[in-house]
């Protein structure tokens, strides 16, 4: 078993989803934000700083970390702070391509293992009243980017290129494959990787 150190009801859902066995405990790390970071650099050193925060208090288990933001033109765009800040994100993105990313880091042992994935995304072009019932519905509320891949947004997605899962917000693969590499059983109750 390990430790999930996100609150994130979409993170856990995927989580669960491949039958993996964890806890959740919420890092409180303080998470760096704005265009003053490369958007890799910053979902990776989030992704670091929120795992290491919770390994402190739990050594003697293997905790995940991650963070996604969406990217456009060299700005990055988390969670949106008003309703009018979801529709300014969502018209922003109308008609173009954007990328998302997600950092995800495995504290255990002491040690840290990071990775960064970039999916890229294509909107279609929406209409002002689309992006208006779309906000107004509180979906994109809570989300990165102001949208939900696997929500309602659907509709508005012309192709993605890359892992689908990133978008949601958390990339399995890549996140299955860096805990192998940092000796973290996902699907035991005891073993290499596990909580006692």
């Amino acid at each position: 078993m390990f430790i999930l150190a996100s609150g994130s009801p979409r993170r856990k859902e995927l989580l669960q989803q491949i039958n993996t066995r964890f806890e959740i405990r919420i890092s409180t790390a303080e998470e760096l934000t704005g265009d003053d970071l490369a958007p890799a650099e910053l979902v990776e050193k989030n992704a670091a700083a929120k795992a290491s925060a919770v390994a402190k208090l739990h050594p003697n288990h293997a905790v995940l970390g991650a963070d996604t933001v969406v990217a456009l033109d060299g700005h990055t765009y988390g969670k949106p702070s008003s309703r009018e800040d979801a529709v300014r994100m969502l018209k922003e993105f109308s008609g173009r391509t954007h990328q998302v990313l997600t950092g995800i880091a495995w504290a255990y042992n002491g040690h840290l293992f990071t990775d960064v994935v970039i999916t890229e995304v294509e909107f279609a072009q929406l209409a002002d009243t689309e992006i208006e019932r779309y906000v107004k519905s509180g979906e994109p509320m809570d989300k990165a980017g102001a949208y939900a891949i696997q929500g309602a947004a659907a509709e508005f997605i012309v192709g993605i290129k890359g892992s689908f899962t990133n978008v949601v917000g958390l990339p399995l693969n890549a996140t299955v494959r860096l805990a192998r590499k940092a000796g973290v059983n996902l699907y035991g109750d005891y073993g290499e990787g596990s909580a006692p």
